[in-house]
Parts: C-alpha cells; structure tokens; sequence
C-alpha cells in the first residue's frame, strides 16, 4: 500500500490531511517538525512526503536539503505559505517535487499527489536495466546512477527530465514540453528552473559539463539528448 509522510506543525492541518489521505486508501504516517520528519525520512522508505516550509526545529528547506544529501529519491510536495517565485524557484531547486501555496483545496493537493504516484509509477514499470548516458550508468527502474564505481546522488526530479529527454533522444524538447510533462499542471516553475536542473544533469553526464555533448542546448526552442 502506498505510504505517505506528511510532515506539518499545525495540528489541525496535519490530521485534516491524514484523515483525507486514508480515504483515499494511502497509509499515512506524520511528523509535527523538521527535525522529527527528516528522521523519519531518513530512517523509513516512503512513496511520497508532503512536507510544511515554516516549521520550528528545520525547516521544509532544509529538511528537504538534507534528505537530497543523503540520497533519498522520494517524492516530496512542499506546502509553502510564501507565495514569492523566489521561495517556489528555491524549493524546487533544492529537489523539491512540487509545492502547493496555502491556503489550498485538498481536493487540489490530492490531485497533485496523485499526478506525482503515477508519474513515479511509470518511471518504474519503463525499464529495466541499466542504460549508458554520458558518464552515467543509470537505472531507472531502481532510481539509481553510478558513474564508474561510485553511486551518484539524483532527485526524484532529476530522474524524471532525464527519462524524458532519454525517452525523446535525439528529438528537440521544448522548456514548455518539459514543464508540461514533469510538472504536469497549469502553474509551472518557470524555465529558469528548467534551465538550472539541466545545467546539473550535464555536471553528472557531460565529460565537459562548459562543453556539452549529450545534453544540448537548441536556441530559442529547448533541449536535445543526442546518443
């Protein structure tokens, strides 16, 4: 059964979402501060964590910083009452998977959570072995990357544009068609973003990161991945 950890200060808002979660059929699991919610990040497997960004202890941020750190691929929603782009930019950029504004409708958030199970479930079931790109040997199926010898720290995120661009190779992607399909609703980041997640794929895949060979740019229009 799929498991979610939701990680808010609020009570009323902590168990408002448990208990609309378990109608939905998850298991769901909490924890009332950052400090309590990256434990359990760290120390239990989850499917997905919604994860509050004002909180005492640690904040979402870093929370979320942390756990990319340690290698944990999880999905993570991040529940921010900033509405400023900078603190949605920052959040995404730190691997953040998506972020809901409060205040929000759970009939929106629950829409999210499960855009984002059955984007995860797909990269799954889509392959399963390793495949060579760049420096990179990566599994999806297992949300692995190693390079030589040594394991490779990638986002839930980061896994997911490389699919894209791996499954569209040789194909030009636009900014918007990446938006799109990893984001997959109306309010997107903006390309910026897009641009800063590609600039780190290309530091783990390119042997000239300044100089790229695989990932490349196409101007005025995206990306392509050319094997």
């Amino acid at each position: 059964m799929t498991k979610i950890l939701i990680v808010e200060d609020e009570p009323n808002m902590r168990l408002g979402l448990k208990d609309n979660l378990e109608f939905e059929g998850y298991t769901v699991e909490l924890a009332e501060n950052g400090e309590d919610g990256l434990n359990k990040i760290l120390d239990n497997k989850y499917d997905l964590i919604i994860l509050d960004v004002m909180m005492p202890k640690m904040s979402g941020f870093d929370v979320c910083k942390n756990a990319r750190k340690s290698g944990v691929t999880t999905p993570i929603i991040l529940l921010t009452a900033k509405g400023e782009e900078i603190d949605k930019v920052l959040g995404l950029e730190l691997g953040a998977d998506d972020y809901v504004t409060k205040p929000f409708s759970v009939r929106e958030l629950i829409a999210r959570v499960k855009a984002i199970l059955r984007r995860s479930e797909n990269l799954s079931l889509s392959e399963s072995k390793s495949i060579k790109i760049g420096k990179l040997e990566v599994d999806f199926n297992g949300y692995k990357a190693i390079s030589g010898k040594n394991d490779v720290q990638m986002s839930h995120k980061e896994f997911e544009i490389l699919h894209f661009l791996w499954k569209k190779k040789n194909t030009t992607v636009s900014r918007d068609d990446l938006l799109t399909e990893i984001w997959g609703y109306d309010e997107t980041p903006t390309t910026r973003t897009v641009d800063n997640f590609i600039l780190k794929l290309r530091q783990k895949i390119e042997t000239d990161p300044n100089h790229p060979k695989i990932i490349i740019t196409v101007h005025g229009v995206g990306y392509k991945m050319v094997l």
